[in-house]
């Protein structure tokens, strides 16, 4: 199979246990912040709001990346000690309980900087 055209095609791409915390995290981006369109960008679900990416999130073979800019993680960075953090994203581990309370809040926190803020993407 080629390279995946469609975020349905990059998912079922996957492993079951990585597809599974892969479609929870869809359904959490797609439940917080409804409005927003979904594409492949760099080759990763992307939520962009009126041409912004919000977020990113991309599967790997043991996890799972969830990508902010870099000031939402930072504005999150003390719940985040229990997790691999980079630049902007959080790592997921498949064999982890999806943190979607926290992950809730740093979308509502992105959006909320877009909104008011005026952060655009990194």
């Amino acid at each position: 199979m080629g390279k995946p055209k469609t975020v349905d095609e990059y998912l079922a791409a996957f492993p079951e246990d990585a597809r599974e915390v892969l479609l929870e995290l869809r359904a959490l981006s797609r439940t917080q912040v409804s409005e927003a369109s979904e594409a492949l960008k760099w080759g990763s679900p992307a939520y962009s709001l009126d041409g912004t990416i919000m977020f990113v999130f991309a599967g790997y073979r043991q996890h799972a990346n969830f990508v902010f800019t870099p000031s939402t993680r930072a504005a999150f960075a003390d719940e985040l000690t229990d997790f691999r953090t980079g630049k902007g994203s959080v790592q997921l581990p498949y064999k982890q309980p999806v943190p979607a309370e926290l992950l809730g809040r740093m979308i509502a926190y992105r959006i909320r900087e877009f909104r008011d803020d005026g952060v655009l993407w990194m």
